[in-house]
């Protein structure tokens, strides 16, 4: 008759409810961060959000247009330059454009900032906009300046100033075509034209 010996294991006390706890706080905040992941990889852009931002940023940019025949119509100068792809749009800060009409005379025009529209071939200019021309010594103010590069046109419906010292006139809209140098003022127009300086006709001794 053989004896063995039997060896009793102690028993382990069940995990107290403080680690159930510790272990759901984890598993849930494994879940949450998967959760999280897996909506940033599937879920779409923002269409509306994409379509305003810049694709293409350009510092110190000179844009030039020119037309079938290869003669140049328009210089930009821009010391920023961003250009939106999905609205075909290009915003221009403190923008210096030289426009040049069928005869090659150069107009320059200024503003704060601009949009140019590549398709419509159309420059916007706003705030403090300002047309010259040099050749007739004239220049025109205003707040928001139009021009069509295809009608080598020109023109405002906010209210203008043209200055020609020591005339000037105001209007509430203007028309400027390039090509044929004619201006259109219209609608509450007025104006300032000193007399003509009197001549002294005495002899001097």
């Amino acid at each position: 008759m053989s004896t063995g010996l039997k060896t009793r294991l102690p028993r382990l006390a069940p995990p107290g409810k403080r680690i159930w706890l510790a272990l759901a706080i984890v598993l849930l905040g494994l879940l949450l961060a998967w959760l999280d992941l897996y909506d940033t990889r599937d879920a779409p852009g923002d269409p509306s959000a994409r379509a305003v931002e810049p694709g293409h940023i350009i510092e110190n940019a000179t844009l030039e247009l020119y037309d079938d025949s290869g003669q140049l119509t328009r210089r930009i100068t821009s010391p920023d330059v961003r250009h939106t792809p999905q609205q075909n749009t290009t915003r221009l800060d403190s923008p210096h454009a030289t426009l040049i009409d069928n005869q090659q005379r150069q107009w320059h025009a200024t503003a704060n900032t601009g949009t140019l529209d590549s398709q419509q071939q159309r420059l916007t200019l706003d705030g403090e906009a300002r047309l010259i021309a040099p050749e007739e010594g004239w220049q025109l103010d205003t707040q928001t300046l139009y021009y069509d590069s295809r009608q080598a046109h020109a023109w405002s419906s906010t209210p203008v100033v043209l200055q020609q010292p020591p005339q000037r006139m105001f209007a509430r809209h203007m028309d400027v075509w390039l090509n044929t140098q004619t201006l259109r003022l219209t609608d509450n127009v007025r104006g300032y034209h000193p007399p003509p300086a009197a001549t002294n006709t005495e002899e001097t001794p």
